[in-house]
């Protein structure tokens, strides 16, 4: 929210265009060792010292990497801003190694406590850092010192928590071993980065840097639910399915489960945006983002139909069935990139329609492959996904009538968004509630808590 009136869309655009393309690097950067060591049956000293040894071998080469392709990259751009950025980025690479051993362990564990830890540090660093150098005036750069204010302070705390006896010498005798699973993986990982990168790496070039700069804040406000709620859910996601398929136990059950969490979270989230999104946009980034509020529409519905894919990732990966997973992304990455070149050569709006399609398409593929690698048949996922959209037809009720209200260009943000978020959190509870919806046992158990709680400290 800061950033966005402090920056302008070209500065922003010109950041992400960066990111996009570095995100390419990102998903080599431990060659799926990090996942490895999550799902690993019988973890042995030998194994640990290969895991570092890929995360450090890799860091430093991509670091090398990145740094010299910063001239050529601002070249091609014809903006000299993004030499500088991806130099500071480079160093990213470098420090990542040594949070990332200790993170993977964690989420074998199932440690989250620690990891909420981790995260929450980082992500104040990296915002005091971007929004300090931003408000002096540093432009793009600021993003890319943020970055790697976060990234440092990642690994500082991840030191606290690393276990007793984990190896500080990288070892090669079970690299192999790594490798093999971390190939596909990452094969996997690099093609569906390039999904996500596809839509800023064209725009960049097609249309103007400002363009790439509204998909961007229109992007990252879809992924707010993202950030808020499928970064929460993945890794516990993965820790649970890798620890049932180690035991050799049937997860479809926790999978469906996962399932109705994540459609009627997801499905409530992006009806309310669609229907607000001008108010949204207003509130959180200013006027100066307006013509990104009809992308951000677009980009709703497709997060809507995406919803279940880090469920499904995450079920393969725990089983370690790469290999399905590669056919998935293959999916995905054609139709998104052909969505992408189709779209970014008529305008944003159009861009985000064909989104729409492609996330039609890629999400249809991950089900397909998903289900029956789970052994979770369509008609239960069908009845599942039935109740979570009637949910969302309760939980939208409340923002429709303030579209209709105000109009789809409020005079003002704030009134809207108050009836839309408060009377569609009422409709959200209501209905989980009265449905027997597998919510509504989550918000049961989390009244339960606060109860006991209150009722210890009256005592006290």
């Amino acid at each position: 929210m800061i950033l966005a009136r402090l920056l302008t869309p070209t500065d922003i655009g010109a950041f992400s265009v960066v990111m996009a393309l570095l995100s390419l690097a990102a998903t080599v950067r431990d060659f799926g060792a990090g996942n490895y060591l999550v799902q690993e049956r019988e973890l042995s000293h030998d194994r640990i010292r290969a895991v570092w040894a890929v995360q450090l071998g890799l860091g430093l080469l991509l670091g090398t990497l990145v740094a010299l392709m910063s001239r050529p990259v601002a070249a091609f751009y014809d903006d000299a801003r993004m030499r500088p950025v991806m130099l500071v980025l480079a160093f990213n690479y470098v420090v990542n190694p040594f949070g990332s051993v200790t993170y993977s362990w964690l989420m074998r564990e199932m440690r989250y406590d620690a990891i909420a830890v981790m995260r929450f540090s980082a992500s104040v660093a990296g915002a005091l850092v971007a929004v300090g150098l931003a408000y002096r005036g540093h432009g793009p750069i600021s993003l890319a010192w943020g970055s790697l204010a976060s990234t440092c302070v990642n690994a500082a705390v991840a030191v606290l928590f690393r276990p007793n006896g984990y190896p500080w010498l990288p070892g090669v005798r079970e690299i192999g071993r790594v490798l093999s699973f971390g190939g596909q993986l990452t094969a996997t990982s690099m093609l569906n980065t390039i999904s996500a990168g596809a839509p800023e790496f064209f725009l960049g070039k097609m249309q103007t840097l400002a363009a790439a700069g509204y998909y961007s804040r229109a992007n990252g406000l879809v992924a707010m639910f993202g950030r808020l709620v499928t970064d929460a859910v993945y890794p516990v996601a993965l820790s649970l399915f890798s620890r049932e398929a180690r035991l050799g136990q049937d997860f479809s059950a926790a999978f469906l489960r996962a399932f109705a969490y994540i459609t009627a979270l997801s499905w409530s989230f992006s009806a309310a945006l669609i229907c607000l999104a001008h108010p949204t946009v207003r509130l959180l980034y200013g006027t100066q983002w307006d013509h990104s509020v009809e992308l951000t529409r677009w980009l709703a519905v497709a997060l809507a139909l995406m919803a279940p894919v880090p469920l499904c990732t995450a079920a393969l990966v725990g089983s370690g069935q790469v290999r399905p997973m590669l056919w998935a992304t293959i999916i995905t990455l054609v139709s998104t990139v052909a969505a992408a070149a189709a779209g970014a050569s008529l305008g944003l709006a159009a861009l985000g329609a064909c989104l729409v399609v492609a996330a039609l398409v890629s999400t249809a593929a991950w089900l397909h492959i998903t289900q029956r690698v789970v052994r979770c048949p369509w008609h239960a996922l069908a009845s599942v996904g039935a109740r979570s959209a009637v949910v969302t037809l309760a939980a939208a009720a409340a923002p429709v009538a303030a579209l209709l209200w105000f109009g789809s260009v409020p005079v003002h943000a704030v009134p809207p968004l108050v009836l839309g978020a408060a009377g569609g959190g009422v409709g959200f509870l209501l209905a989980v509630m009265l449905l027997r919806h597998p919510l509504g046992d989550e918000v049961r158990r989390l009244g339960a808590l606060l109860k006991a709680r209150m009722t210890q400290g009256d005592s006290s």
